[in-house]
């Protein structure tokens, strides 16, 4: 396909953009690296002005900026204001707290002779980062914010069919007064991906996308000795206990599965249910689904929106087709969908036994997979029947029993009475096949930094 625009609601080709050569891929990353020579000391103060105008200029430009998101992947235009609103409180949180994450860590040493001894956090360099297509500003901001303030240079390829979102973030950053090089979009090959890779200039590798892509770059990352950090998929668990809130949770499992599509990694794919609440439970969930809405995503009424490509709904079609064929049963909800753009009915998939392959899936559109179980530890065993560990969610009325089982959810991120959280002060990252890595505060902060001890002594004495 080539990077595109392609309106997913009309299937209008709006816009094709040309791929870099070897040749002006190499100028890049040339312009990055000699960015980063004095980037790196640039006063941290002076790199904060420029992600706190960058978020700023999001809040003042938000619509303009929401209506590329609905374009190219078919954003409800609510969620897409959302998706502009929570990038700035990205870029802004580092403006905020950089320099602190940046302040010398004393250690206290045994040794008497050792002198005064610290950890110094110093950026490595020129640092490339390939983000898919669902969140396209959320995924560049959670990387962007933390590495440009920490002084490090960027380079990023973005998902094929969001170049207008990926130029407006270079843009946005560069009117914001980043220095030529220090933040840089490319269209280039997945070929063209190996060798920047493989550039002995490139000192780390984020990603955030599918398994297969995962494997793939951690593999060339590490071939070239490269520190990587990877947010892969998610098949978040969406536990029901007996003495849960059960419409309160019906509703927050229809919002948790179905927004954006049910396109995100951390959306509550798997429903597992407590049989003594069940009945009540799918009865306020299917009520739920039904009423939402398909339509143009344009339309602020429209709450639920069309899959980003028909290939992705053709995938999702076939992942279903094979779920029922190895035993599943599968129930659509709602008014029919419109044939029009790329939409996908509702779906409900019951009785996928362990041995079906879709239980061990992600279902990336508005397809929930619910398992009823008989008490915590079926459930907790369910939820863990997984090869993902990104997410997930604990509903019951005691608090202490919601800890005690979200400890023994082999996840990155959980969370009680509330689908898995997405905010600037919430650190993400995931477990197994979900990835491995940290983004977001200072953890995410510290991924792509040399954390160097130095010592200063002027006692003549080993230590």
């Amino acid at each position: 396909m080539g990077y595109q625009t392609t309106n997913p609601y009309t299937g209008e080709v709006v816009q094709k953009f040309e791929e870099l050569t070897e040749a002006e891929l190499r100028e890049v990353v040339t312009t990055a690296d000699e960015a980063f020579r004095s980037w790196r000391t640039t006063p941290v103060a002076d790199r904060e002005v420029v992600l706190q105008r960058a978020a700023d200029a999001l809040r003042a430009d938000k619509s303009r900026y929401a209506e590329i998101l609905t374009l190219e992947m078919g954003k409800v235009i609510g969620e897409a204001e959302a998706e502009v609103e929570l990038s700035a409180d990205i870029l802004e949180y580092y403006a905020q707290h950089a320099a602190k994450f940046l302040e010398p860590q004393p250690l206290q040493v045994k040794d008497p002779n050792a002198g005064r001894v610290y950890l110094s956090r110093e950026p490595l360099g020129v640092i490339y980062a390939i983000e898919p297509w669902n969140f396209p500003y959320y995924q560049l901001a959670r990387v962007a914010g933390p590495q440009l303030a920490a002084g490090n240079t960027m380079i990023v390829k973005h998902a094929e069919n969001v170049p207008q979102a990926a130029l407006a973030f270079e843009k946005l950053l560069a009117d914001a007064g980043a220095p030529k090089g220090i933040y840089t979009n490319v269209f280039i090959s997945h070929e063209l991906s190996n060798t920047l890779i493989a550039d002995q200039r490139v000192r780390g590798v984020a990603l955030t996308g599918s398994e297969r892509a995962g494997a793939a770059v951690a593999t060339e990352a590490a071939k070239n000795l490269k520190k990587s950090t990877l947010e892969l998929g998610g098949a978040d668990a969406f536990i029901v206990l007996d003495d849960a809130d059960v419409d309160k949770a019906a509703d927050w499992a229809v919002l948790g599965r179905h927004w954006n599509a049910g396109q995100v990694c951390v959306s509550s794919k798997r429903l597992i249910v407590d049989d003594s609440v069940y009945d009540r439970f799918m009865d306020r969930y299917r009520a739920g689904v039904a009423t939402l809405k398909a339509g143009d995503p344009m339309d602020r009424s429209t709450t639920l929106a069309p899959l980003s490509s028909d290939g992705a709904a053709s995938r999702l079609q076939s992942q279903v087709e094979q779920a029922i064929a190895n035993g599943a049963k599968a129930e659509q909800l709602g008014d029919p969908v419109p044939t029009q753009g790329n939409f996908f009915q509702p779906t409900i998939l019951t009785d996928i036994a362990p041995d079906n392959p879709a239980r061990h899936e992600e279902f990336f559109g508005p397809v929930s997979q619910v398992y009823r179980v008989s008490g915590e530890e079926e459930a907790i065993k369910v939820a863990n029947d997984s090869p993902y560990g990104l997410g997930g969610s604990v509903f019951t009325s005691d608090p202490d029993r919601g800890e005690r089982v979200s400890q023994q959810v082999d996840t990155g991120m959980i969370f009680v009475n509330h689908p898995t959280g997405v905010k600037a002060d919430l650190p993400f990252g995931g477990v197994k096949n979900s990835g491995y890595g940290h983004e977001l505060i200072d953890l995410g902060f510290n991924e792509f930094l040399n954390i160097k001890v130095i010592g200063v002594t002027d006692i003549d004495a080993a230590f």
